[in-house]
């Protein structure tokens, strides 16, 4: 963890994070919708080719998967002022992942803009 993020802006970046993270547990996409900025992205490479989709396609993937078990470490976080970027270490279910997110802080918030992640 970079030692110049302060301790109230690294509890305001983890809001939306947790909010990620519990839409999984609760297999709801309603609770991770306000961590995210409308036309946010999700984008992973799979068999070689990426993929770059709308964050509507994660929200898909919580209503249809239902409720599981999640959870997540920081591994990295870095702010530049109204811009963050953070790397989370997480688990869905028995899936492991390295989640990397782009955020950007607007009206006092934190919004992820952008997603991208492969799997361990």
């Amino acid at each position: 963890m970079k030692e110049t993020v302060s301790a109230a802006e690294l509890s305001a970046i983890r809001k939306p994070l947790d909010l990620y993270v519990q839409a999984a547990v609760e297999g709801d996409s309603r609770v991770a919708r306000p961590a995210f900025a409308e036309g946010a992205t999700i984008s992973h490479a799979e068999n070689d080719t990426l993929i770059c989709l709308p964050i509507q396609a994660l929200f898909d993937y919580y209503d249809q998967t239902g409720k599981h078990p999640a959870s997540y470490e920081i591994a990295d976080c870095n702010v530049a002022g109204d811009v963050a970027t953070v790397r989370i270490e997480s688990k869905f279910g028995d899936a492991e992942f390295t989640d990397m997110f782009a955020l950007v802080k607007a009206g006092g918030d934190w919004k992820i803009v952008s997603k991208i992640f492969t799997v361990k």
